[in-house]
């Protein structure tokens, strides 16, 4: 039996830019009891999916039925009972949803009491969750003193305690490390299966999919791939009406296809092949060009026998010992290693933003820790530039105009300005969407624009710290290529403190940082064109 059935649903929204699609003919049935992972990029349909599955919203065409229920015909009580009976939701912004003021049984509580539950129901209910997930301890606590992975946890149990028969979870661990994630997934995916809770996971992370009996990629507004743990986890494509099949980005980028393709029936079935473009609607190969003469040896930056530590006496954390590594004009290197090993503190060290305790920092050959706080941020307006995890962009200027900005900061002229700006936006694939407000621009959009804003500066030193941190696998692998492809063409140093492999697969060398002992090899990091297999990538992401 389905619990679930949408046919072909459109929803379409009204912006200042114009209508924007968030669904377009999205087809989907779950069945009861099933825990299903939606998986897609940021921009595809995911989180539109829940808030109409919710009633929050309603379709602009199609129609969506839950357990039986038009949810697009549901009004006043019918709603409200809904939403408060049959559905429980899960954000990735937990701390939303936990009164600060109220102890963790009485947050679980909460809704069994909106319900009409006594004191006594609610706390044996709160108590039996709150053990049930290694909290029992902390059922006196309030949300502040409990870790990022606790107070989610919190909110899992709180939105199943009145035994809701459909969970909604949206982005669940967005704000939480690799660890306390696997948690989280782990705990959704039991406890649903223990209430025979039918569940929807929306996530851009695949890791999510370790708890899923089926898993459905969302692409452009539609489902595009599916798999089912009882067919062996084999991911199909979906062929709509028309023949419309969506290929998947990732396969997309590693073949270097761009906005056009060429397909031709072979021996073996159907061969997708890039077909001739102009340079500025290209995807990035996956899979960097020849070199091009750019990697001439030529240093940029080096660090010698660096050490930084912070703290104090008994609390004293030493995070760089002895470090030397050296990187060169044209290549990309990826700097890896567990949360704690120094990762960024090397990126700032290198940008003067932060003073090692010993040790030399050249750039350009110039004795970064001998420079005073003015000739510092002189070096990095005229020679570095860097990018952190949040691009940073202005929300209501459009993506010229916010690498305008950065350039009118370092005293560059207007119309000299703009036509940086437009340049580099063409650079990073991004022509067709120069006039789009930031605010409306996807994750993976919202990345590239920062990346251009450092690339029209013209940094001989690019550094950037996790830029793949929140994007899904596409546009993740696009990033690294992206990287790759800018110390090609443009001969600059660009140093990415990264674990993820879809970047590191991309890089030219790799420097393992690993906790208090940075096991580095400088070599390896000044050599350009050295190639990093996965398992040494997996190896150092891991502090191996």
């Amino acid at each position: 039996m389905n619990a679930i059935e949408a046919r072909d649903v459109f929803r379409v929204y009204s912006t200042p830019e114009g209508d924007a699609a968030a669904l377009q003919g999205l087809t989907l049935a779950v069945q009861e009891r099933e825990v299903l992972v939606v998986l897609g990029p940021s921009g595809s349909g995911k989180s539109t999916l829940l808030r109409l599955l919710a009633g929050l919203d309603r379709p602009s065409a199609g129609t969506v039925s839950v357990f039986g229920h038009d949810v697009a015909r549901l009004r006043g009580r019918s709603l409200a009972n809904y939403r408060s009976v049959v559905l429980c939701y899960v954000e990735q912004h937990y701390s939303r949803s936990l009164d600060p003021d109220l102890t963790v049984r009485e947050l679980v509580g909460v809704q069994l009491a909106l319900g009409g539950a006594d004191r006594t129901a609610r706390s044996a209910r709160a108590d039996e969750l709150l053990e049930r997930v290694g909290l029992g301890d902390k059922r006196a606590a309030r949300p502040g003193e409990l870790s990022g992975g606790e107070q989610q946890r919190v909110a899992v149990c709180a939105a199943l305690a009145h035994r809701p028969r459909l969970l909604l979870a949206d982005e669940p661990t967005g704000e939480l490390d690799g660890a306390s994630a696997a948690v989280v997934y782990e705990l959704i995916g039991e406890l649903a299966r223990e209430q025979g809770c039918t569940t929807v996971i929306v996530s851009h992370d695949i890791e999510s999919t370790g708890v899923a009996d089926r898993i459905v990629r969302v692409r452009d507004g539609r489902v595009s791939e599916e798999s089912a743990r009882e067919a062996g986890g084999e991911e199909t494509l979906v062929v709509g009406r028309g023949g419309w099949v969506r290929l998947p980005e990732e396969l997309l980028v590693r073949a270097g296809i761009g906005g056009r393709a060429r397909a031709e029936l072979g021996r073996e079935g159907i061969v997708v092949s890039a077909a001739g473009v102009p340079p500025d609607e290209a995807v990035p190969a996956a899979v960097p060009a020849p070199r091009q003469g750019v990697a001439d040896g030529r240093l940029v930056a080096e660090v010698r026998h660096v050490r930084k530590s912070y703290g104090r006496g008994a609390q004293q954390r030493v995070v760089l010992e002895g470090l030397e590594a050296s990187f060169a004009a044209g290549t990309l290197v990826a700097v890896t290693g567990p949360s704690g090993s120094g990762k960024t503190t090397l990126l700032h060290v290198l940008a003067g933003l932060v003073e090692p305790d010993e040790g030399d920092v050249l750039v350009l050959g110039r004795p970064v820790e001998a420079l005073d706080r003015e000739a510092r941020a002189a070096l990095r307006r005229e020679s570095v530039a860097v990018i952190g995890q949040d691009p940073g962009l202005t929300p209501f200027l459009n993506a010229r105009e916010n690498v305008e900005l950065g350039l009118a900061i370092r005293g560059i002229a207007p119309d000299e300005a703009q036509e940086a700006a437009l340049e580099a936006l063409a650079r990073v694939g991004l022509t067709e969407r120069a006039e789009q407000r930031a605010g409306r621009l996807s994750a993976g959009e919202r990345q590239r624009v920062a990346i251009a804003r450092a690339l029209a500066a013209g940094a001989a030193l690019l550094l950037a710290d996790e830029p793949t941190a929140r994007l899904d696998e596409a546009n993740a692998l696009a990033v690294g290529a992206l990287f790759s492809k800018i110390a090609r063409e443009s001969g600059a140093a660009v140093v990415v403190a990264t674990h993820d492999p879809l970047v590191v697969e991309q890089a030219d060398a790799t420097l393992a940082l690993g906790g208090y002992s940075p096991q580095v090899s400088s070599s390896s990091v000044s050599a350009p064109g050295r190639r990093v297999s996965k398992a040494e990538s997996a190896a150092s992401s891991s502090g191996e």
